[in-house]
């Protein structure tokens, strides 16, 4: 029996199995050995390489990558020809873009590269179209943008979040605050704070016996922690947390209620490509989801060049800017002088600790 059948098996299984405190366990235990079979369909066998395909990945560029992800003819490709000089193929009819397409959006001084991927299909994470192919080029993304038809029934939603579930992504979550230590004897020993009100030593030794750890320190730091989330930690090579913005195309197909509702809900902007509505503020709203921090580098006795800035990650401090600019800069590195927002006077001498804000002016003094 293979692996995907043996996955379809436990599916069924879960899907018979009443949820109640006496079931708990053993769903617990379905539950992990689906992990367990999924991560080796994930992993590469011997002889195999990883990745898209040939000529399926595209190489990372810009500042960030943003992944769109939707099913045929939502509107990805007509989205990247707007904000990127690229031309991905668009069209009325499904399937039109075959492989990945990249493109390059300039905005607030910074490159996001877009990269318009095949349509996912239903079961894509059983292998099912390009659909594994594409979730493998997603989990290398800061951002997924999931494209849908505002005209279409919330169900599709729910298909992609589910197959991109399937396949280790997890969308708009934190990794869960537990830390496993692998010991050489001991048994499994679990600690925390406060009791966890989902999870205990049992189902915890049994999750760790099924992997093949039979001794560990298992720390729960958050009490409302899943036996799910505790799944994912034990298979965390596999796992990808990523934000993921909700954009819904079409809006001017639908009535300006529907518009409304769908443009509360977390996480989502509407737009329509095809009469130009809502694309700026979606731009905004990548940027935003990014947390690009943007800098203007000076060298003494000279104004910074407010048109050209650096782009680093958000919680960047000084060590990463100089990393930014050269990579053996930080070991010549005698101290930095900040104006702006993280700066406490005008301007700080800091350290390479010194966290950044966006819109800084950095001067960097080497030895």
């Amino acid at each position: 029996m293979g692996i995907t059948e043996k996955i379809a098996q436990i599916q069924e299984e879960l899907s018979r199995t009443q949820k109640n405190k006496a079931t708990e366990y053993h769903i617990g235990l379905l539950k992990g050995k689906l992990a367990r079979y999924r991560r080796e369909l994930l992993e590469p066998q011997p002889g195999q390489g990883g990745g898209g395909g040939q000529g399926f990945e595209v190489s990372k560029a810009g500042d960030a990558r943003v992944s769109l992800i939707g099913f045929p003819s939502v509107g990805k490709s007509s989205f990247l020809n707007k904000v990127t000089n690229t031309k991905s193929e668009a069209a009325n009819y499904e399937f039109t873009t075959l492989t990945s397409v990249g493109g390059i959006l300039e905005y607030n001084g910074a490159e996001v590269q877009i990269v318009d991927l095949p349509g996912i299909i239903k079961a894509a994470s059983q292998g099912k179209g390009r659909g594994r192919q594409v979730i493998a080029v997603s989990k290398t993304s800061d951002l997924i943008m999931m494209v849908l038809d505002a005209t279409k029934s919330e169900d599709q939603r729910q298909i992609l979040e589910h197959e991109l579930e399937s396949m280790g992504i997890r969308l708009n979550k934190e990794r869960p605050n537990i830390s496993i230590k692998i010991k050489k004897t001991g048994g499994v020993k679990m600690n925390s704070m406060t009791p966890p009100k989902y999870l205990d030593e049992k189902i915890v030794a049994a999750l760790l016996k099924d992997c093949k750890i039979h001794s560990a320190d298992v720390m729960v730091r958050d009490e409302n922690v899943t036996i799910d989330d505790f799944i994912d930690v034990i298979n965390e090579s596999t796992i990808s947390y990523i934000k993921c913005l909700y954009v819904y195309n079409k809006i001017d197909a639908v009535s300006l209620e529907e518009c409304d509702r769908l443009a509360r809900q977390p996480n989502t902007v509407v737009m329509s490509c095809e009469l130009d509505l809502g694309i700026e503020d979606l731009k905004e709203e990548i940027w935003r989801q990014l947390g690009l921090v943007r800098l203007y580098t000076k060298r003494r006795g000279i104004l910074p060049k407010f048109d050209e800035p650096m782009v680093v990650r958000a919680n960047s401090t000084i060590t990463q800017v100089c990393d930014a600019i050269h990579r053996d800069m930080k070991h010549h590195f005698k101290y930095a002088s900040v104006w702006g927002s993280s700066a406490k006077h005008s301007p700080q001498k800091c350290g390479l600790n010194h966290p950044v804000n966006d819109e800084d002016v950095v001067q960097i003094v080497t030895k």
